[in-house]
């Protein structure tokens, strides 16, 4: 097999979205606790806001978890587009809640890195052969 540097890049591409948002949700659920997240980095600072509380809890806690979830599965390669939406949902939350609370949030040291990730990862999704999904998919064309 000839060397691909579209495949190597989605790989490095897909793997590093997935270590950056597999840890996040790591750290989040098993170190912060998905309460305490929910609390100290939702309800807390959007309480005088519009958004209900219920919201703001369902939220807070349901991130880490989508994180972790989504990250891991980003990292293997497995089930790429639904991970993809996942992680792709916590950017827009995100995007949301900071201008929200700060109308002119720079966005380059966490937001922007992770969605030009997420655009690559999307862009070369046919080309990622090192992924469990590309190995699914040659190993269905074989049997054909």
């Amino acid at each position: 097999m000839p060397a691909d540097p579209r495949a190597l890049a989605a790989l490095v591409a897909r793997s590093i979205l997935g270590l950056i948002f597999f840890m996040a949700g790591w750290w989040k659920v098993f170190r912060l606790g998905a309460l305490q997240h929910a609390q100290s980095g939702f309800v807390e600072p959007y309480a005088e806001t519009w958004l209900p509380a219920w919201a703001l809890w369902a939220t807070g806690t349901a991130v880490p978890f989508v994180e972790l979830i989504a990250g891991g599965l980003m990292l293997v390669g497995w089930l790429r587009w639904q991970a993809a939406l996942g992680l792709g949902g916590v950017l827009v939350l995100v995007t949301f809640g900071h201008l929200l609370a700060e109308p002119l949030f720079a966005f380059d040291a966490h937001v922007v890195p992770r969605t030009v990730l997420l655009v690559v990862v999307l862009a070369l999704f046919e080309e990622d052969r090192w992924s469990v999904d590309g190995w699914r998919r040659r190993r269905r064309a074989a049997g054909n």
